[in-house]
């Protein structure tokens, strides 16, 4: 699904389908923004994709586990183009402040008490039937 597509959804359609508010998801694109023209400054090719479908392919491999297959067929582009964009998204948004996680140093000397819950989760059950050997 192209980012021309749900830019006018509802605010509760468009966080059901992209796992982000609005606002953030526009946050998220100033920032990858900015960085993209950091990156390009020195020269480059110009991306297939705008920032927004970037962005929203990665969300769509995060949140619906998707393959990179699966989702280069949906944007048409390569699988390893797919690859490249998910990692850079991600590695871009983690240094940035607003979206970086508090070390653990900074966790341990913090006044605050922190609650860990690991939650399992599994899209399908997988089933594993015995076979006998002759």
């Amino acid at each position: 699904m192209k980012y021309d597509q749900i830019k006018e959804l509802p605010e509760e359609q468009f966080r059901r389908l992209t796992g982000v508010k609005r606002k953030t998801f526009e946050k998220m694109s100033e920032i990858l923004r900015e960085a993209d023209k950091r990156k390009k400054a020195s020269g480059g090719r110009k991306n297939k994709l705008s920032i927004e479908n970037q962005l929203l392919m990665t969300l769509e491999y995060i949140r619906e586990n998707r393959t990179y297959f699966h989702i280069s067929k949906s944007y048409s582009v390569s699988e390893s183009t797919a690859y490249k964009t998910v990692r850079w998204i991600e590695d871009t948004l983690i240094k940035h402040p607003d979206f970086a996680l508090p070390g653990r140093k900074a966790l341990l000397k913090s006044d605050r008490e922190y609650e860990v819950v690991l939650v399992y989760r599994s899209k399908f059950k997988i089933w594993f039937r015995e076979h006998q050997l002759p």
